[in-house]
């Protein structure tokens, strides 16, 4: 079953704000390099899947410390500025694969996490960027515990195809 299909998607970006009165949209990008955001398409714009509207064809350029788009049938302003502060998605297979320890978030989304003496923790529910490091949000219930994404240091192993990673922590932290 395809990415698309089981709802594998990544958040790519996010329409912030308008641009002129052709319909054209200031957007932000998550893409490194940003501009990587246009080679991604089609958009999957809104919230959940399956309520999303997919768009082709959008073009885009760097706009001053910014970035803008224009969306294909959106040629007023009275249109984009319905679509400010949609989330702008990608089907997950659209992506590089990514490098040698290397990882999409929404790919550890709902791995296992246990000690490296086998304790288990949860799951990954969901991960954040702090600036120093990225931080993985454990759950397992009742309790959540908050764990620097270091690898090496704290995160040992992750293995995709079992469903888990191993990490050096204090179970009762």
């Amino acid at each position: 079953m395809s990415d698309a299909a089981t709802g594998r998607r990544v958040l790519i970006g996010r329409i912030v704000g308008l641009y002129g009165v052709q319909g054209w949209l200031k957007i932000e990008s998550f893409a490194e390099p940003r501009m990587r955001i246009f080679d991604y398409q089609p958009w999957l714009l809104g919230a959940a899947p399956g309520t999303e509207t997919q768009v082709s064809g959008v073009k885009g350029r760097p706009q001053g410390k910014g970035m803008v788009a224009q969306l294909p049938g959106v040629d007023d302003r009275d249109q984009a500025a319905a679509l400010i502060g949609t989330d702008i998605h990608v089907a997950r297979e659209q992506l590089p694969p990514p490098a040698k320890d290397e990882y999409y978030w929404v790919d550890l989304e709902g791995l296992a996490v246990v000690t490296t003496d086998n304790v288990e923790l949860g799951r990954v529910s969901h991960l954040f960027a702090t600036g120093a490091n990225d931080v993985v949000v454990v759950r397992d219930g009742t309790r959540e515990r908050l764990i620097p994404f270091v690898q090496g240091s704290y995160v040992r192993s992750v293995d995709l195809s079992a469903g888990r990673m191993v990490v050096d922590w204090d179970p009762e932290f």
